[in-house]
Order: structure tokens, then C-alpha cells, then sequence
């Protein structure tokens, strides 16, 4: 029987789940289910606590071991469950040490239920050497992780901790090893990865870190970022953008809002203004990209007017893929004192945000009919543009390959090839 993995959250989650199989293994817990969770909404939470409980109730014999962001910020939630066996800190559960603890604990009758650590002490990022990613056509490597700022909704600084990054070396090391065996595609994540590098001796930005990728893998045929915070973009990050096709004509961004006011009250550190312009200024760079971002609705003290900003946003942004979240007060942040918004509205102004994007992402697919894309196969029936745009294959293709296909139609939501 080997670990079971269940991951929430981000795709920094999704590459940290293959380091959590393997520590897991290693330490002997093959009949083990571990659940990765995430702590971004109050929503993610209720949702990992009833994929709990329906693993216990589908494995009554299996142990079931809670970790990621949830269980750092929401330790004894997660304990107080009886269906779980034991709660693993955001920090341990990437260390084969605190694997060992979680067995020994385990292993007792009445041992502890949480091996959970200060996450604020943590001071460096250990470099994890994966050779695959189970399931999934494209590779993630993880640079960064944690992070210095404290926006006033976000919890997740107390589920990662203080910004750390990964050296250059290091990471140069796993894409090499991920091009070689057989990986056309590598994914950076981290928390903040255009905070990437102040922590390392000499402070590289994340511009010297792709464009060393760059340089050095030239078998990688694929380079694609996570999500950034446009602020902290570097010249060189947008020089590789706009001189090499290897870095991939997609970018997610971290915009949460399209009012000032609200901005200044997330405590962001970008301006409407500053959001537009630099949609305008890697557009011209790089005239195929495709833009996406986060965006919350319903943030504390939003009026009508300041949300109508946000939805003017995607528009004026030239936004294509959205993540909308419907504004959800995490314990021990700023926001969760301020006024906060009915939630029937929130959950209105969430809707109305979903169905903008839904129409950007209907002009975004109609404007791709006739183009031919080169398409990473996720299956035998679909895969990606180099946008990030999902195409629906007439032929299937082998995961894993880059396939060129002719668009020949969409069906709302994805493309569909010839």
C-alpha cells in the first residue's frame, strides 16, 4: 500500500505533496492518507475538513495525517477532529525528522496529536530533489517559499512563515534533472516568487534566476511562473519575458482589487494605475500573453462603486483567466475587524466578478479560432497552450508530448482542436 496524498490549494501545495509521498514512505507510513491543506478561505478549510471525514469513513483502518497551511494556522481545529490521527506543521512536513516524529507519535496509544512547530523560525528554504511529479505532465519546482508582507486579509504568512528562497544552484540543479527525464514543461512556484532571491547572498532577483534557467537547461522547452506580484517584477524578469519564446506567454497576477481606496486598505502595495500599466507594458513586450489574476469580492467597506472599479479592471487590465474569491475573514487578520460587507452581497458581487471573466475568457477563445498552438498533452484527450488556455484534442496524444494543433472551435470554457 503506498501513501495517499489529498492537495488543496496552490500549485506550490502541488509540488510540496510529492515531497510529503516520499518523506512519508521513507519513514514507514505506506498505509498512511495525507491530507495538504490550505488555509486561503474559510471555504478551503470546511472543504479539507469534510474530505476528512470521507476518507475515514472509506478507510476506517488507514491513518490519516492533516498538514499544509490549514493545519499550521488552524492546529487545533484539525485536532479536534476525530477522524484525524494527527496534525504535521507546514515545516515538518517537508523534513524526514518530522516524519520521524509523526511516526513516533503515531505509533503510541495515546501519543500527541500535533508535531507542529514555530513556522516563524523557520529561516531557510531546503531544496527537495524530485524526479517526478505523479499523474501530471508538468514538473514544479519550487523556489521560494513564505512570505514579508502582510497583506490585511491574507493568513498565509502564519501557515509559510518569512520569505526564504531557494539558491540558484539548487534550483538550476532540479530543472536539470526534470528536463532529463522527460519533462517538456517546469512550473516556479512559491508564496511570493518575485520576492525571489533578497534573502541569498548577492540578492539575485527572480529575473536572473529564469534567465540562468534559460541559459543553462536549453533541453527545456517550456519555462512557466506561478503566480507574481507585479510590483516586484524585475527588468530582467521582463526582458526573458519579452526575448525568449521558452518563457511561456502566461502570467497570473496578484491584483485583488481595481480601487485604490480598497488597495490601500488590503495594504497592497500597487495602485490601480500601477496594475493597468503594467498589463500595457508586457502586452507590448510580449503581444501573445495571456493575463489572469486573482481578485477578491467583497473585501470589508467595498461599496458599489468601489467594486464596479474592479470589474472595469478586467476589462481595462485585458484579463483572461480569473480567480475570484469571495471575500472571507481569516481569524487573526486586520480584515476580519473591519466592517464587513453582507454576505449576500459578497456572494452577489462573487457571481457578477465569475461572469465578467467568463466573458473575457469567451473573447479570449473566440479570437483563437484558426490559430495553430503548440499544446502540452495534460491526457490522451487535453492539454494547454502556451497561454494556459485548455484544448480539447480530436487525436489523442501521448501526456506529456507538445503537440501543434489548429483551433477549430470552443465550447465557452475550453478550446477545441481539428
Amino acid at each position: 500500500m503506498s501513501v495517499e496524498v489529498v492537495t488543496f490549494g496552490c500549485r506550490l501545495n502541488a509540488a510540496e505533496s510529492e515531497v510529503i509521498r516520499r518523506q512519508a514512505a521513507s519513514a514507514g507510513l505506506d498505509d498512511a492518507v495525507v491530507v495538504n491543506t490550505c488555509a486561503v478561505t474559510a471555504e478551503a478549510v470546511r472543504q479539507a475538513r469534510q474530505t476528512i471525514r470521507a476518507l475515514r469513513r472509506d478507510h476506517p483502518r488507514r491513518r490519516i495525517v492533516v498538514t499544509g497551511c490549514g493545519a499550521q494556522t488552524q492546529t487545533q481545529t484539525f485536532a479536534a477532529m476525530p477522524e484525524a490521527d494527527l496534525v504535521l506543521g507546514n515545516a515538518e512536513k517537508l523534513d524526514p525528522a518530522g516524519w520521524a516524529k509523526a511516526r513516533a507519535a503515531l505509533a503510541q496509544p495515546h501519543g500527541p496529536k500535533t508535531v507542529v512547530g514555530d513556522i516563524m523560525a523557520v529561516r531557510h528554504t531546503t531544496p527537495h530533489l524530485i524526479d517526478t511529479f505523479a499523474g501530471r505532465s508538468r514538473a514544479f519546482v519550487q523556489v521560494q517559499n513564505g512570505c514579508n508582507h502582510r497583506c490585511t486579509f491574507c493568513i498565509i504568512p502564519f501557515g509559510r512563515g518569512n520569505s526564504r528562497s531557494v539558491p540558484v544552484e539548487a534550483v538550476l540543479a532540479d530543472v536539470r534533472r526534470l528536463a532529463a527525464n522527460g519533462y517538456r514543461e517546469v512550473v516556479l512556484t512559491g508564496v511570493d516568487i518575485t520576492a525571489y532571491g533578497a534573502d541569498l547572498p548577492d540578492a539575485p532577483r527572480l529575473g536572473t534566476l529564469v534567465k540562468r534557467i534559460l541559459k543553462d537547461v536549453p533541453d527545456l522547452a517550456r519555462l512557466r511562473l506561478s503566480s507574481i506580484d507585479s510590483v516586484e517584477a524585475d527588468r530582467d524578469l521582463l526582458d526573458a519575458l519579452a526575448s525568449d519564446a521558452r518563457l511561456m506567454p502566461h502570467l497570473h497576477l496578484s491584483l485583488q482589487a481595481g480601487d485604490d481606496l480598497i488597495l490601500k486598505r488590503m495594504k497592497r502595495r500597487h495602485s490601480r494605475a500601477d496594475a493597468i500599466a503594467f498589463c500595457a507594458s508586457v502586452r507590448r513586450l510580449r503581444p501573445d500573453i495571456a493575463l489572469g489574476a486573482d481578485l477578491i469580492a467583497g473585501f470589508p467597506t467595498e461599496s458599489e462603486a468601489m467594486f464596479q472599479n474592479s470589474l472595469a479592471l478586467v476589462e481595462e487590465c485585458g484579463l483572461t483567466h480569473l480567480h475570484v474569491f469571495p471575500f472571507s475573514p481569516r481569524p487573526g487578520t486586520p480584515a476580519a475587524r473591519m466592517p464587513q460587507v453582507a454576505r449576500d452581497i459578497v456572494k452577489d458581487r462573487a457571481q457578477r466578478l465569475r461572469e465578467c471573466g467568463a466573458r473575457a475568457l469567451q473573447q479570449h477563445l473566440d479570437g483563437e479560432i484558426g490559430a495553430t498552438r503548440r499544446v502540452l498533452a495534460e491526457s490522451r484527450q487535453a492539454g494547454r497552450t502556451e497561454q494556459f488556455t485548455k484544448v480539447q484534442f480530436a487525436t489523442p496524444a501521448e501526456p506529456g508530448q507538445i503537440v501543434d494543433v489548429t483551433i477549430a472551435a470552443h465550447d465557452g470554457k475550453q478550446l477545441i482542436a481539428a
